[in-house]
């Protein structure tokens, strides 16, 4: 039997999204609820795996360095909790197109076959569509952050990260 896990989007579920990208420290936010989530997760046994779409480094915006500090400064705002990171550099239109790029679920694939996941058991949160449909290719329930009104194609919408970990926690 594999682990359960919860496959997390970055911005805007992590922490708070911009505009114009988030890769400087000065600009990065986590919304409050996000530390207490993820460490009620973790305790509950699942690996939390961050699966992140990073064109920015394409668009020669910010380097994957940038990406490693985030995660890096996420992790000490969180207490360690996160298990492995998956970044996609790639988009379409200024360098290549990359299945590991969301709505792609090839970045979901390699973390589930390296940490032998039980898909069955596992989910996919995010606040794009793109992430749910990777997230359903993948064979995951999948969790929608976004206001209730949102039309999507999850499996369940929820405010944000809290409101998903109780949600995963009852089932």
């Amino acid at each position: 039997m594999g682990q359960k896990c919860v496959f997390l989007d970055r911005d805007g579920v992590l922490n708070v999204d911009r505009v114009d990208y988030v890769y400087r420290l000065q600009e990065f936010i986590i919304p409050p609820g996000v530390p207490e989530a993820l460490q009620a997760l973790k305790q509950a046994g699942y690996l939390l795996i961050v699966i992140t779409n990073q064109s920015g480094i394409a668009k020669g915006i910010y380097e994957r360095k940038d990406v490693y500090m985030i995660h890096e400064a996420i992790q000490q705002g969180t207490g360690v909790v996160l298990d492995d990171l998956y970044f996609c550099p790639y988009h379409e239109k200024f360098d290549s197109h990359s299945l590991t790029r969301k709505p792609g679920s090839l970045l979901i694939e390699k973390a589930a076959a390296k940490y032998d996941v039980d898909m069955s058991a596992s989910f996919m949160v995010g606040d794009h569509e793109r992430d749910i449909i990777a997230g359903s290719r993948a064979g995951l329930r999948t969790i929608r952050i976004a206001p209730a009104e949102t039309e999507t194609n999850a499996t369940h919408l929820v405010p944000n990260l809290l409101a998903a970990s109780t949600l995963i926690l009852s089932e």
